[in-house]
């Protein structure tokens, strides 16, 4: 069974008590902030190694590197094999900065998007626009409902009954 199969099995264990996954969660998102404090120090550094190996470097269980993996293999400029990873699969940890940010205000995750090692990476007013940019990017916007009556949006002047909204 690979890895990932593994780490969801764990992580995700419906037949566990919820006290039991909370505990969980809660000392691997300790871990994955240590984790990333660790990387953003040196943002622009590419790191490779079997997962194993980063396991180690990074003072991982084996299920917590792939569980890191898999949260962060969408903020690679190259995607790792997650889906088909073994322990002794060659990762790539090369990350593009401005797409980390963005989905780690995606997931919600303040304690990562605040970290103080952002502020050595983007100024304040790029991170506020970063999380801008996300948010925005979420929001659905309903376009407003045009009547026969209203003025017609093409901005003819006449209404949009005898305009555009004219049936054929």
């Amino acid at each position: 069974m690979a890895l990932l199969d593994q780490w969801k099995d764990i992580a995700y264990n419906e037949n566990e008590s919820r006290e039991k996954l909370e505990k969980l969660w809660n000392v691997y998102f300790l871990k994955e902030k240590g984790v990333y404090e660790k990387l953003l120090k040196n943002p622009d550094e590419v790191v490779n190694g079997t997962v194993k190996e980063l396991a180690e470097k990074y003072e991982l269980s084996l299920m917590e590197m792939t569980g890191f993996l898999d949260g962060i293999n969408d903020s690679l400029v190259t995607p790792n094999p997650i889906e088909e990873m073994e322990e002794d699969t060659e990762v790539r940890i090369e990350i593009d900065k401005p797409l980390l940010y963005k989905n780690m205000v995606a997931a919600g995750a303040d304690w990562l998007y605040n970290l103080p090692e952002w502020d050595a990476i983007f100024d304040e007013e790029t991170r506020k626009e970063l999380y801008k940019e996300q948010k925005r990017s979420t929001t659905i916007v309903k376009e407003t409902k045009v009547y026969p009556n209203d003025p017609c949006p093409c901005g003819s002047g006449k209404k949009y009954k005898k305009c555009c909204g004219k049936k054929a």
